[in-house]
């Protein structure tokens, strides 16, 4: 089975905006062993820069100075019979531990 990684912007005004990518799971690796290194990594336990992570950047609508900030939200990772459209998980988790 491949992985879901689920994913949300959050902008200042409480806009959200949903994404994820798909990753295959050729070392099958299991949901928990994924989900904990991916919390671990976490800022205070939900947040997380997509650009450093290499995930698309959710925010589409017009930055504002005042109240928009960079982080994503972590929601969830699930396993999927969906087709991948990143790499694969395990070099996904290699690379949010070497951050």
């Amino acid at each position: 089975m491949n992985v879901r990684f689920n994913y949300l912007y959050r902008d200042g005004a409480n806009y959200k905006q949903y994404g994820h990518t798909v990753f295959s799971n050729n070392s099958g690796l299991t949901s928990e062993e994924i989900e904990n290194t991916i919390k671990a990594c976490l800022i205070e336990a939900n947040w997380f820069y997509a650009d450093k992570w290499h995930l698309k950047d959710l925010q589409l609508y017009k930055w504002d100075e005042e109240i928009d900030h960079n982080w994503h939200e972590y929601e969830n990772v699930e396993l999927t019979g969906e087709e991948a459209t990143g790499g694969d998980i395990s070099d996904f988790v290699a690379l949010i531990w070497s951050e």
